[in-house]
């Protein structure tokens, strides 16, 4: 028996030592792999399956409910940072009956139904408007957390003292709400309108401007107020004012970019718009010739009279204060010898009748301003870059500063002590850089195509190494079969018929003589046939 176990141990031995040592290290990772595999599964399969009984518990609850199952010596285990408790899955139904009726978890919260199982008749009016004030909070919040990614909601109501004069005022009621929202969601704008409505409709007096909704992030919600005639004014003109402001600066930028170079400027523009509207209709009268305040003859009619002789009338009229007599005027000699001439001449002139309606412009640019920060080419030296340069800058600046500001007709023209006081141009180094607004920043690379990248190449190497090693492999044991199938031919030196076994040995020597590592090659093929 020790016989066969000494001669076992001798073929293991063997066969261990004719392996390589890639092969020694495949087995032994192998087993190693095998006695980690079935250590993980044993553990696994030990352990009980534990599943949640609560979850989203506060702290306080989570208290309570593990004090209570430690002392039922039931397995728990907490989990989420203290907001889940686990427990066997067999247990999950009983165990949430059992703490149901001893009252757990217990929340700490009143809602109406409070008053329907503790208000007594000794109860202060006090006590029951406090009682009443956390009860709506807890209503309110129960309703919040119905909201679909709403995981938890505190609300704190302030509710003024009630006047008993009639002709006070009665303050209005305020509110403050923080939400706690679930990982990935977000309320959107209809939701949170949905949400202010939904408060102020619950609480008297309570106006949705007194509202403050805010999650746990400091991050505040705020009401749509689109329909809001002010606010939505105020939203376009700033709308307009930002747009014209980004249109200069783009424009600005761009030219002496291509002048300096885009990462040498950097320019900011400001603006004051004058958004009055105005409409009006204007009727007015000028004549034809302007010059000689003359208009067009469209008809003309000439008299004249001319009389010599006796009984002639002179010019004058009737003295006297009668009816049709005209008081302080000459009396015309009836008789005697005179002369008459009348000239009479009615022209009909037609002038130019203009009407205008005018609407004016829905903006005026009535102020501009434009700052310029340049870096020298040579940020060391702020001199590197000559006094021709910033007079060419600035005046490109006055061009534009006086061609985009809104001129009356009738004003005086902009002097250029104005337009000067409206430019700046700063020369300086810049401690940090910033991309042009025109060139759009190329997208990086992601991480992951990096990774993806190099998990790639190493597995095309990998393949790439095996497939070598196959080939290498295959060309060793062709070569060893040729080395057995091949007849050697040693010539006999005797002469002598030898036997089949003979002329082998004597085929071994040889090629042990001449070549060992082929003869070390064939014996290690047969120890692994054996």
């Amino acid at each position: 028996m020790n016989q066969k176990l000494k001669e076992i141990g001798e073929k293991i031995l063997l066969f261990w030592r004719g392996k390589s040592k890639g092969q020694k290290g495949m087995v032994i990772g192998s087993f190693l792999a095998a006695v980690i595999l079935i250590s993980v599964l044993a553990f696994f399969l030990s352990r009980p399956n534990l599943v949640p009984l609560y979850k989203e518990l506060t702290l306080e609850e989570s208290g309570q409910i593990k004090e209570t199952l430690d002392g039922r010596g039931v397995q728990s285990e907490i989990a989420d940072s203290g907001t889940t408790i686990l427990v066997p899955a067999e247990m999950v139904n009983s165990l949430k009956v059992d703490l149901a009726a001893e009252g757990l978890p217990e929340s700490g919260t009143i809602d109406y139904s409070f008053f329907g199982q503790n208000v007594g008749f000794g109860m202060t009016d006090n006590e029951f408007d406090v009682l009443k004030l956390k009860a709506t909070q807890t209503e309110l919040a129960n309703l919040i957390k119905g909201i679909e990614g709403v995981k938890d909601a505190s609300v704190m109501i302030n509710l003024p003292q009630e006047t008993v004069f009639v002709g006070e005022e009665a303050e209005q009621a305020s509110a403050s709400i923080v939400v706690t929202m679930k990982p990935g969601n977000k309320l959107d704008q209809t939701r949170v309108d949905a949400l202010y409505h939904l408060v102020s409709k619950s609480v008297p007096n309570l106006p949705a401007d007194n509202i403050v909704i805010m999650d746990d992030n400091f991050n505040y919600f705020n009401q749509n107020k689109e329909n809001d005639p002010t606010v939505s004014n105020y939203a376009s003109q700033h709308d307009i004012k930002m747009g014209i402001e980004r249109d200069l600066q783009q424009q600005v930028q761009k030219m002496l970019g291509t002048m300096i170079g885009q990462d040498k400027v950097v320019v900011s523009v400001t603006t004051d718009l004058d958004f009055t509207q105005e409409n009006r209709e204007e009727n007015l009268v000028e004549p034809v010739d302007k010059e000689n305040m003359a208009g067009i003859q469209v008809s003309a009619e000439r008299i004249s009279e001319a009389y010599t002789g006796d009984g002639a009338q002179a010019a004058g009229g009737t003295a006297g204060t009668n009816e049709g007599d005209v008081p302080n005027y000459e009396q015309s000699a009836q008789n005697g010898n005179g002369n008459y001439e009348r000239t009479e001449e009615r022209i009909n002139n037609e002038v130019n009748r203009i009407k205008k309606q005018i609407v004016e412009s829905p903006y005026k640019i009535r102020d501009l301003g434009i700052q310029v920060m340049v870096e020298p080419p040579n940020p060391k030296n702020p001199g590197s870059i000559p006094q021709e340069r910033v007079d060419d800058i600035r005046q490109m600046l006055s061009t534009i500063v006086r061609t985009s500001i809104n001129k009356d007709a009738n004003a005086n023209p902009i002097s250029d002590q104005d337009i000067e006081s409206k430019i700046v141009v700063s020369v300086q180094p810049f401690a940090g850089k910033m991309q042009a607004l025109d060139n759009a920043s190329s997208p990086a690379i992601p991480m992951w195509v990096y990774i993806a990248g190099g998990a790639l190449l190493a597995v095309i190497l990998l393949l790439i190494f095996l497939l070598f090693r196959k080939r290498r492999k295959e060309d060793e044991y062709e070569y060893e079969e040729e080395l057995v199938t091949i007849p050697i031919n040693v010539p006999d030196v005797n002469e002598e018929s030898e036997s089949e076994a003979t002329v082998r040995r004597k085929q071994l020597e040889k090629l042990a003589k001449e070549k060992p590592e082929d003869f070390a090659k064939l014996l290690r093929t047969w120890l692994s046939e054996e």
